[in-house]
């Protein structure tokens, strides 16, 4: 039986990259996606999943949300996205009739799924956040929730000490960490030992698929970009690994902690805290993926590619 999944992503190439996986993985039944502010805008976040799910045209569509616009997002230091968020590529508009705001199509689509819905969390955490707010019994109706975010050890990729989706909405982040429902995270230690080089481009899928068509234009600029303002020639798509977390889990080693998320500190703010201490004083609530087979997880994402482009 396909596992129930609802995707919450701020596209972002490489949430885009994870949608066209998602979306043609036979293990996967996609009941919806939802869009959050992160990568970009609130606005434009919601326009570029709509416009990918068009493109792709998979054979069962989900449940599309809409982004909220209230929430304020701090500056990003550096954008490896591109204006639009997808390397500049101007995938038409397609607007969304009747749509549903993120946290209502999450409740209703837990409600309908009780227990059975996994949650991946591929951006900031602030739609499921809201939802929780907004209903605090819902805890009792997730599966689970695997999260892309946070910094294991103190290695951020945005400030110091903090990673992107965490930085974005650090309330948020604390706030979900907190609550009693089976979370597994994949920080950036984790999910950045899987690097591509430049070899990737040349193991696409053909430009004659929609899924090719995508890719192609997309990751020659994800390249250009960590070459340009992080001085790496090579990328790490870590919300494409999130999501092999889920289908994959074999491929992953993973530790029980208890954490937190800092929330103020111009320095710190959205810090993931792990007690450490020798007698700990906070209770265990958060399952990490310590390391993973990078070759293997290298293997499902290309292997996941080819089937988006098979059914496209």
């Amino acid at each position: 039986m396909a596992r129930k999944v609802i995707l919450d992503l701020d596209p972002g190439i490489d949430d885009a990259v994870a949608i066209a996986i998602a979306l043609f993985d036979p293990r996967l039944e996609v009941v919806a996606m939802t869009a959050t502010g992160g990568n970009v805008p609130p606005e434009q976040a919601t326009a570029n999943l709509q416009s990918i799910v068009a493109l792709l045209d998979p054979p069962r569509l989900p449940r599309l949300g809409i982004a909220p616009t209230d929430t304020v997002f701090p500056e990003k230091p550096f954008n490896l996205h591109g204006p639009d968020g997808l390397g500049s590529i101007d995938l038409p508009r397609v607007p969304l009739h009747g749509g549903h705001l993120s946290e209502k199509v999450i409740w209703e689509a837990i409600h309908a799924h009780p227990r059975e819905i996994t949650f991946i969390a591929l951006g900031p955490l602030t739609n499921l956040s809201r939802v929780l707010a907004r209903d605090p019994s819902i805890v009792e109706l997730i599966g689970e929730v695997i999260i892309a975010g946070g910094t294991l050890h103190g290695t951020g990729n945005v400030s110091p000490v903090v990673d992107f989706n965490f930085y974005c909405d650090p309330r948020a982040a604390r706030h979900v960490i907190r609550e009693p429902v089976t979370k597994t995270l994949v920080p950036l230690e984790t999910s950045g030992q899987v690097a591509f080089g430049f070899d990737l481009l040349d193991q696409l899928p053909a430009e004659s698929s929609r899924a090719g068509w995508l890719l192609r234009r997309m990751l020659p600029h994800t390249f250009r970009a960590h070459r340009q303002l992080l001085g790496s020639e090579g990328i790490c798509l870590h919300d494409v690994v999130a999501l092999v977390a889920a289908t994959n889990p074999e491929l992953f080693e993973r530790a029980t902690v208890a954490a937190d998320v800092e929330t103020s500190g111009d320095l710190t703010a959205g810090m993931l805290v792990v007690d450490r201490r020798n007698v700990r004083q906070w209770r265990p609530n958060l399952d990490v993926l310590m390391n993973c087979d990078a070759e293997a997880v290298q293997d499902c994402i290309l292997r996941g590619l080819d089937a988006a482009a098979r059914g496209t």
